[in-house]
Order: C-alpha cells, then sequence, then structure tokens
C-alpha cells in the first residue's frame, strides 16, 4: 500500500473514531483521538488518545475496550472500507510527555 493510501486510511479511522465517541461517551472525560497507526496490511489498528482530566483515563480505556466491537460496526456502517479492521486503543504517552514539556517551557 502507498504512503498516500496509507495515510488516508489512518485519516478515516480517525475521524470516525473522533465521531465515535463525541456521539456515544457520557461525557465525564474529554476523549481525544490524537492519532491512529495501521501494521503494514490494515488488519490491525491502533487507535491513540488522550483523555482529560487525567484521573478519567482507566474509566474512559474501559469505557473503549466495552465498545470495541460497537465501533467497528460504527466504521463498517459509516466507511467505505472494503476490509474492516480490528482495532485497540490505547493512551497517547507521548502526546502526555509533550504537553507536560510544553507546560514546562512556558
Amino acid at each position: 500500500m502507498s504512503s498516500h493510501k496509507k495515510d488516508r486510511f489512518e485519516e478515516v479511522i480517525r475521524d470516525l473514531a473522533a465521531r465515535f465517541f463525541s456521539i456515544e461517551s457520557n461525557r465525564t472525560s474529554m476523549i481525544t483521538v490524537t492519532k491512529v497507526e495501521s501494521n503494514t496490511n490494515n488488519k490491525i489498528v491502533t487507535v491513540y488518545m488522550t483523555v482529560y482530566p487525567e484521573n478519567q483515563e482507566e474509566a474512559a480505556m474501559d469505557f473503549a475496550r466495552r465498545n470495541l466491537s460497537d465501533f467497528r460496526d460504527f466504521v463498517k456502517e459509516k466507511s467505505r472500507l472494503a476490509l474492516i479492521p480490528f482495532f485497540k486503543f490505547e493512551i497517547d504517552r507521548g502526546e502526555k510527555a509533550r504537553q507536560k514539556i510544553d507546560a514546562l517551557t512556558i
């Protein structure tokens, strides 16, 4: 798969994940999808996110993991992807580190 197609594929998934969390979350925390990474054949996709406030991370991850099949159905319904990948959700530790560095330099 070309780099452009892979980037486009990941952008579609990122947008759908952001929409899904916006619609389905209970709004006790803010879930932001920061990036999406797929393996070489796009069969497994990792969706990275940040959660605010930080003390709600575990609850947000539990919510995301409980709703994996609903998210997969959402992607199937809202996209025109030929093959629907399997998903994993992770906290974006790199983004959290970047935010802490930014806070220290201000």
